[in-house]
């Protein structure tokens, strides 16, 4: 039987719904708000049959990579897995109190700060592309904006979803912009549009983790946790037609407060025509190594509820996107 692509997991939520957060939250405060959050979880837990097994099988992944040879791999409990999902609850409600702006300078710890003067001394004449991923909260990106009130953000989305909860949370706070450019795919037309932010100096954030949402093999397979995992070439091509510094951008909740580590990368991802392949597997499995150490910094901030090592191929996945684009070619002829 084939593992479902990660597109072709139906998303939770609705417009309706994250309203709804946004007024308890509003209502009852930050506090109050995760005791309400602790049956919601368990609801989420209980029924998201396919989301509780990869849980499962990340955890345990995490337990024997961290683990000597030696030693056998801790037993992976409900209640690791429940904690896991709790903290994706604790998340959503990070996104809506930055939203509000009820998360202030005060509560981010900002690493590397050299880097961030770096990326501040090429600005404007040149802006950047960021790397991020599903660890941590990237939507807390909007606090290194705060820090910078000239520093244009565009962030590139592969789901409604999130079209979804910006749309929700405008409502409550219509001053807080993150330009969000939901994407099916990275064609040349995005791929322009993006060009023209970047040489005025904006930022570009994308996701490395996770595959094509329409096509199958466009992945490099690198070492992630102990079994390589196929990683999408997209955003690392994209870096290269931006010819732009690269950053890596990881936004993590440690002790109550966020730490937003920002990397430089490279000064350009430009690859090379004649080792453009070797070029790119070395790219991937740099960022995989990163994002590997930060994700064992926070293990249970990893929101890719879905077998990350799946193969990418036809014989392995099944992808939503792409039966309902077959089918419709099928149709029409």
């Amino acid at each position: 039987m084939k593992d479902k692509h990660w597109s072709a997991t139906e998303e939770r939520g609705s417009t309706f719904g994250i309203q709804l957060l946004v007024w308890l939250y509003r209502l009852f405060g930050q506090w109050l708000f995760r005791i309400v959050l602790i049956p919601v979880i368990a609801y989420f837990t209980l029924t998201g049959n396919k989301a509780r097994q990869a849980s499962y099988a990340y955890l345990a992944r995490v337990n024997a990579f961290t683990l000597s040879s030696e030693s056998p791999p801790k037993t992976v409990r409900w209640y690791h897995v429940y904690k896991h999902f709790y903290q994706f609850g604790i998340a959503a409600v990070d996104k809506i109190r930055a939203w509000l702006n009820d998360v202030t300078m005060q509560d981010v710890t900002f690493h590397n700060p050299e880097v961030f003067q770096q990326l501040r001394r090429q600005r404007p004449n040149k802006g950047a592309i960021f790397i991020g991923s599903h660890l941590g909260n990237l939507e807390l990106c909007r606090a290194i904006g705060e820090s910078d009130s000239g520093m244009k953000i565009n962030a590139l989305v592969f789901t409604k979803h999130a079209l979804k909860f910006q749309a929700a949370l405008e409502k409550f706070n219509p001053n807080a912009q993150l330009n969000l450019i939901q994407v099916d795919s990275l064609g040349a037309e995005t791929a322009i549009e993006l060009k023209d932010k970047v040489d005025q100096g904006e930022i570009v954030i994308i996701v490395g983790d996770r595959t094509s949402v329409t096509q199958y093999g466009r992945v490099n397979y690198a070492d992630f946790l102990g079994k390589p995992a196929p990683f999408s070439q997209g955003p690392f091509i994209l870096a290269n037609v931006l010819d732009c510094p690269a950053y890596l951008l990881f936004c993590l909740k440690q002790s109550g407060r966020y730490h937003i580590y920002l990397e430089h990368f490279a000064d350009s991802l430009k690859l090379s025509r004649t080792e453009r392949a070797q070029q790119l597997q070395s790219i991937i499995e740099r960022y995989a190594s990163r994002l590997e150490h930060y994700c064992l910094k926070a293990p249970y901030q990893w929101f890719n509820f879905y077998n990350f090592w799946q193969k990418d191929d036809r014989a392995h996945i099944s992808r939503a996107t792409i039966n309902k684009n077959e089918k419709k070619s099928s149709d029409d002829s």
